[in-house]
């Protein structure tokens, strides 16, 4: 049996149905479908300000108070973050209280933070055409070109995850092995920095498997030992798929966790 989880940081598609249709959507709900057109036009970028409630009040002809509940459902779907004294930021992979929102594997002592960042090793890093299915998940046609990757993540020098990734080769023409190892940051903060590609949400479909000789070797597990297996669609704006990740994960020290609102 599979199970789906969404993992959402803002109901993208939903925000602009509503923009659409204002005639039958409450004011702030407008508002908030035209920030984020403004955010999906790369106005502004993850890390960088967004202009005050009282310039968006006045640039959108409405209250502040209106402006105020727009950003606040923002905020609440960690598209935006508010900084206190500081103003309204554009969230950002790189920014540490989201670094681990799509990872939900934790230790079964502590968690991510006391664990400290994972030890990353890129197994490879190749240009390929796409099969139909992976076509498929990222909504492109059979044979156009996708980046797959092949990484281990270790914790306390333990291999502890297997991923392998692919995705669309246009908006990460440029990206190597090289530059993967090279950047110490989040994954998808690199996407954001380098490629201007933001993850906003993604899809998973979870189940137990038996590995293969070769995962079993790369993280070093014994024969018909299961692993808890991840596949991921990681979305950005407009629900354009940019990733499909398959995960495989140990668990005999680590636990999925996932919180559900």
């Amino acid at each position: 049996m599979n199970t789906t989880l969404t993992l959402t940081d803002a109901p993208a598609a939903a925000a602009e149905s509503q923009a659409a249709t204002p005639a039958f959507s409450p004011l702030y709900q407008q508002i908030k479908g035209l920030i984020l057109q403004s955010l999906q036009a790369s106005e502004w970028k993850p890390g960088e300000s967004i202009p005050s409630e009282m310039e968006l009040a006045a640039r959108y002809r409405v209250s502040q108070g209106t402006v105020r509940k727009a950003i606040d459902e923002l905020a609440s779907g960690h598209l935006l973050i508010r900084k206190q004294g500081k103003g309204t930021f554009v969230a950002t992979h790189a920014e540490h209280q989201v670094q681990y929102r799509f990872l939900k594997l934790v230790p079964d002592q502590g968690d991510l933070n006391t664990e400290g960042p994972a030890q990353r090793e890129i197994v490879d890093c190749k240009r390929l055409r796409a099969t139909a299915e992976i076509a498929r998940a990222l909504a492109l046609r059979s044979g156009d070109t996708v980046l797959q990757v092949r990484r281990v993540l270790s914790f306390a020098n333990v291999p502890t995850i297997l991923e392998d990734l692919w995705l669309p080769g246009t908006p990460f023409k440029g990206l190597t092995a090289e530059r993967l190892a090279g950047y110490h940051g989040p994954m998808y903060a690199l996407f954001e920095t380098e490629f201007g590609v933001r993850m906003v949400r993604a899809e998973e479909k979870i189940r137990a498997v038996l590995p293969d000789k070769s995962q079993r070797e790369l993280l070093q597990r014994p024969a018909n030992t299961p692993l808890l297996s991840v596949e991921r669609i990681a979305y950005t704006y407009n629900d354009t798929p940019m990733e499909l990740r398959r995960g495989f994960y140990r668990t005999d020290t680590h636990h999925y966790r996932n919180d559900l609102n």
